[in-house]
């Protein structure tokens, strides 16, 4: 094996579907890659759904279809010079196999690898897997059953897993999303104080609730959001404070 480059392993996590870890990944992704030009590779493990792999076809599409787009594109590639950035897909059971085995492969250094997980513990090879990352990322959201199973397994990953230090995991940062800015819900505090009392880390910075997470881009649109191919526009960003996740998400893994 070739001595490596010190390549990041990291995973948004989450035992809750619908809380948004596939369209962090790709947010994520999009601007450490094409914006502030770090190389990266996306494995998508989220079996049988391979969301991400799923998007990029979209992705290329839309932008082949939109001529905003397309000269967006166009100038992007030619200023930074970079390809798209690979998204590959895995059985979580083979997750760090096919890690490990495209960083051999690989040219170019990898500074990250982003893991685009299933929603369930019960998968196999899944606690392997989750043991293998750098950071894990856990979006979460004040409803009593996504919080219920969100601190049971993060209690889990810290008291049996990092605690045996069978693991590469440097801290699991636990994150508000879907923060709805109009109304202030009392679960806000009461979890945020629990997150404490049990020791967890969580975010300084809430993502405030936008259609942008879920909705795809149409074809006809100036700008794009959540996309494999161009970055999220820094406007949209601003608006749900993904920019200044962005900002504390940088500090945390020390890229």
């Amino acid at each position: 094996m070739k001595t490596q480059h010190k390549t990041l392993f990291i995973a948004f996590s989450s035992q809750k579907g619908g809380v948004g870890k596939s369209a962090f990944t790709a947010l994520s992704a999009s601007t450490l890659h094409y914006r502030l030009g770090y190389n990266v590779v996306v494995i998508d493990a989220d079996f049988p759904q391979y969301s991400l792999f799923k998007m990029r076809s979209r992705d290329l599409t839309m932008v082949m279809e939109n001529e905003g787009l397309k000269r967006m594109a166009y100038k992007q590639f030619t200023t930074i010079n970079k390809k798209v950035y690979p998204i590959l897909q895995s059985k979580a059971e083979s997750l760090l196999e096919t890690a490990y085995d495209f960083l051999d492969a690989s040219t170019v250094p990898i500074d990250v690898i982003f893991f685009d997980l299933p929603g369930t513990v019960n998968t196999a090879g899944i606690l392997n897997a989750l043991a293998g990352m750098h950071y894990i990322f856990t979006p979460i959201t004040a409803d009593r059953l996504v919080m219920e199973s969100t601190l049971v397994f993060t209690q889990l990953m810290q008291e049996v897993i990092m605690k045996k230090g069978e693991t590469s995991i440097s801290s699991i940062n636990l994150f508000w999303n879907q923060v709805d800015g109009r109304e202030r819900s009392p679960l806000y505090e009461i979890y945020t104080g629990l997150i404490k009392d049990l020791g967890l880390s969580l975010m300084t910075t809430q993502i405030m609730n936008s259609t942008r997470f879920r909705k795809e881009s149409e074809m006809t649109a100036k700008t794009v959001f959540r996309s494999t191919v161009l970055p999220p526009d820094e406007q949209m960003m601003k608006a749900c404070r993904f920019d200044q996740f962005m900002s504390e998400f940088l500090k945390i893994i020390q890229l």
